[in-house]
Parts: C-alpha cells; structure tokens; sequence
C-alpha cells in the first residue's frame, strides 16, 4: 500500500485516494495465481504449504471446481483451540460453498460482500474455473477497506455498549469518504453496510438473551436503509415479517422483547425512533406474512392519502437478517397489482409533487423564507427524496424490483419508462445532490457539530450553486412529464 494513502487517526485520508473501486474490476487485484488444494488434503499438510507460501488461506477444489476454503482464521479457532487432529481433512474445517466473486465484477462488490457478512477473504471464478483469491488487504483504498474491518469490529461487540461505541466511527467514515470524493452512490452503500452490521448484531445479541426464536422471521428495513443510501445522520425504519406459523397469545411476547431490545439500541447508536413509530417494534409492523399481503393488497387498491404514504416507506424493502424467503413473493405482488394500474400510479405521482425543489418563479434557487431554517435548502426533503418518489413511480408502473433509487433510474430507462437522456439526467442530478448533502454533513462533522441536510446555499461556489439550479431544473421538468402522463 502506498504510505501516502494512509488516514489518520480521525480516518481522513493523509493523501489522494488510489483506487476507484466501481471502476477498477477484481481481477485488477489479484496478484497471484490460485492457490489449490484436493479435499482429501490433511490440515497439517494444508498449514504448512499456507506457511511456505506466506498466504492466509487457501481454496479446496476437485477437478477445477470450488468446493471450499480454509483461513488461518480457521486453524486457530477450529484446529488449535478445539484440539483437533491435525491429519484430519481440511474438509472438515473448511467453509463450504463459500461467498465469492466475479473476475469482471467492481472491485466494490467485493468490498461489500466482506463487509456484509463479516469475512476477509473471497474466492474469484471466472464463470466456474477458479481465478483467485482477494483479501480485505487487496482493497487497497484505505478509506473503504475500514468499512470492513468496523463491521468486523461490530461482529465482535458484545453489549449494547460495544456497538455504541463503534457506531461513533460512522461519522469519521463519511468524512473519509467525502474527502477521497467516494461517489454519493458508493457512500450509501458503504454507510449502509455498517448499518447492516449493527442491526444484525443486536439481532444475535437479542437471540443470545432471550433464545432462539419461536417461529421463522425475517428482520427488514424500510426507507433509505432498504435502498442502500444512507449517511452519518438517518433515522430507523424497519419491520418484522413472521411466518405464518405465529400465534400471538403464544410467541408474540417473546418477539415484542426482541425488536423492543433492537429498536432500542439503534436508537443508542444513533438511528433515532421513527418520528411514525414506523418500527418493528411498533405492533402494526410486527405481523405475519399473510398479514403483509393484506396490507399491500389494500394500500394498492385503496390509495388514499396515509396508504400512498404506507406504500412509499414500504415498497422499499430489504431483508437484512433472519428467513429472506418469507419477504420473497410480497413485493412481486405488489408489482403485479400496480403495473398498468394507472389511478393508483395517478395517486402516486400525486403524493410525490408534494415534494417539490426549492425554485423560485424564475428558475432561481428559492430558500426557505421562515423558520428555523430560513435561508437554507433542505437537501434531503427538498433536493433527494423528490428523485427517490419518482424513481419509486417508475418502479411501480414498470413492474421492477430494484430498491435502490439509482439502479431504478437505470432500469427504467432501459426499460423504455422514461427516456434514456432523462433517466442519465436524473442519475446525475440524483449524484450532485446527494455529494452535495454528504460533504456539507462531512463538513459539519470536522467542525464538531451534529450533521444535518439544510444548506445555505453562500457555502458553495458559484459554480456549484448553477449546478444545484441546474439538477432542480431537471427534477422539476420530469415531475411535470409525470403529472400529465397520470391524471384523476
């Protein structure tokens, strides 16, 4: 790694950032050739050629194909410490079927999938023949890689406490993102993952207290977290959805403590109570999947003012712990019930305009005139979320299941939705505006104060204040395309 790319102790870049990791593909990092081994391979024999070779790991193959791998990780935890037979085979430490890669695929999906799940060191095939293998050191782009090891960090707090406090590193993460100028893109989804990470772990921690849990569930979040797009300052909205299987006078007591206890400590990390009680631990949004079905069956049919307000935090939905096949089928029948539904689209597009950008009756940027915010633009309400709504519409009329609001934009203008210029427009304007938001947050974090979305618009350049009218403009005219093209 270069030394001048190494952050300092606040985790802002010492130097300019190496690596673009969306644009720099995996086989960019890999450095060495495979190393193999058959599954019949003892751990002993396995552990010394990983000592001749000076690697971590190494991968289990038959006939070219993956079968597994094994770490040095492993050898500690599952040989030494349980005192186990070192002529055993590796089969019987190794991790089976494991997560990998691509060999074209962005370096960045490798660097989420590590910090996602919690490992290292990642398998690259290239179709099913056996590339590589990337480590978490490979990612040399400093400021990302820490995402990584903070959600490893995570994986090993025990207490509430303990996420507390790595929580606090989230916000020296954006500013190291803001300051290498890591897209808005790829901030929100690195910024997400640590979210991931620590609903997760209070999930175990919860389990660990009060047992296994009585029926199958599935934990997901709702919002900018579903979409993969959140920064140092968002609020939590999430639900629960329960097998079938659940009975309330018995197993509801036990899930009330569960997403009691996790609700609760993210709100000690900093993801404050939903001002909606939008939460799983809010009973209306604890229910069984047959329940869920009903609720988005009515929302769709019955669009009235709170079920388009329902349906705009609930149709973004990710699985982020627990049974993911219980949410599979909910938000394809939602689909199948709005593609072609025109006056619940026409409903739809009508609650987006109430988000509108903040332009005078010239064209020019219009602050707020009032308030404790006077003189301000509010960046999320006013700049993002008005791109999030009409990129959610086109999903919806569109029949697609993408959640986040960029990948939205790109599969509706592929798909004919919206014209192709429009949709790059959008992207780009959906871009500026939220780097926007992340470096004013990033800029209020270094001068010790709590971030938040509301910009005076004399902090930034001229230049950069012609962009902001300019991406206004484009949010404005699509707003406009889609009112005429859905009405009462």
């Amino acid at each position: 790694m270069d030394p001048n790319n190494w952050t300092n102790e606040a985790g802002v870049p010492s130097g300019d950032a190496a690596l673009n990791l969306m644009s720099t593909p995996v086989s960019a990092l890999i450095n060495r050739a495979p190393i193999t081994l058959p599954p019949h391979t003892s751990i002993r024999a396995a552990a010394q050629l990983m000592s001749e070779q000076r690697v971590s790991s190494v991968l289990i193959a038959e006939q070219g194909l993956l079968f597994g791998l094994i770490t040095d990780r492993d050898l500690r935890n599952r040989v030494i410490a349980a005192g186990l037979d070192t002529q055993r085979p590796i089969m019987d430490i190794a991790t089976l079927a494991p997560f990998f890669v691509n060999l074209h695929d962005p370096a960045f999906n490798a660097l989420l999938l590590m910090a996602r799940h919690n490992i290292h060191h990642v398998p690259v095939l290239d179709g099913q023949r056996i590339a590589g293998m990337i480590t978490a050191t490979d990612l040399t782009e400093q400021h990302s890689t820490s995402a990584v090891y903070l959600a490893g960090d995570i994986y090993k707090q025990t207490a509430v406490e303990g996420l507390q406090r790595a929580s606090t590193r989230i916000r020296a993460l954006q500013q190291s993102l803001a300051a290498a100028d890591a897209t808005a893109y790829n901030t929100g989804h690195i910024i997400t993952v640590i979210t991931d990470a620590i609903t997760t772990r209070l999930l175990q921690l919860g389990e660990a207290q009060l047992g296994p849990a009585p029926v199958d569930y599935v934990w997901v979040a709702a919002g900018s977290q579903a979409r993969s797009e959140q920064t140092a300052k968002s609020d939590q909205d999430n639900c629960l959805v329960l097998d079938d299987a659940f009975d309330e006078s018995v197993h509801g007591a036990y899930f009330r403590e569960l997403t009691r206890f996790v609700c609760t400590g993210l709100d000690a990390c900093g993801y404050v109570f939903c001002p909606g009680e939008m939460m799983a631990m809010t009973d209306t949004w604890r229910q069984p999947r047959a329940r869920w079905a009903e609720y988005f069956r009515r929302w769709t049919s019955q669009p009235e003012p709170k079920a388009l307000m329902l349906t705009c935090v609930f149709f973004d939905l990710r699985a982020i712990h627990g049974q993911a096949s219980l949410l599979d089928g909910l938000r394809r029948d939602v689909l199948q019930n709005t593609r072609g539904n025109t006056l619940f689209l026409a409903h739809m597009v009508g609650n987006a305009l109430t988000h509108q950008p903040p332009l005078g009756l010239f064209k020019g940027l219009s602050p707020a005139r009032s308030g404790e915010h006077k003189g301000t633009i509010d960046l999320k309400h006013t700049g993002v979320v008005p791109i999030v709504d009409l990129a959610r519409v086109y999903a919806l009329a569109g029949g697609h299941a993408e959640v986040n609001t960029h990948d939205r934009l790109l599969t509706a203008g592929e798909g004919g939705d919206i014209s192709a210029q429009s949709a790059r427009d959008l992207r780009d304007a959906l871009e500026f505006l939220a780097s926007l938001r992340i470096r004013h947050q990033a800029q209020q974090i270094a001068q010790g104060l709590a971030p938040d979305n509301f910009l005076d618009p004399a902090e930034i350049s001229n230049f950069e204040r012609t962009q902001l009218r300019d991406a206004f403009q484009v949010v404005q005219t699509l707003q406009s395309v889609l009112s005429n093209r859905y009405k009462f």
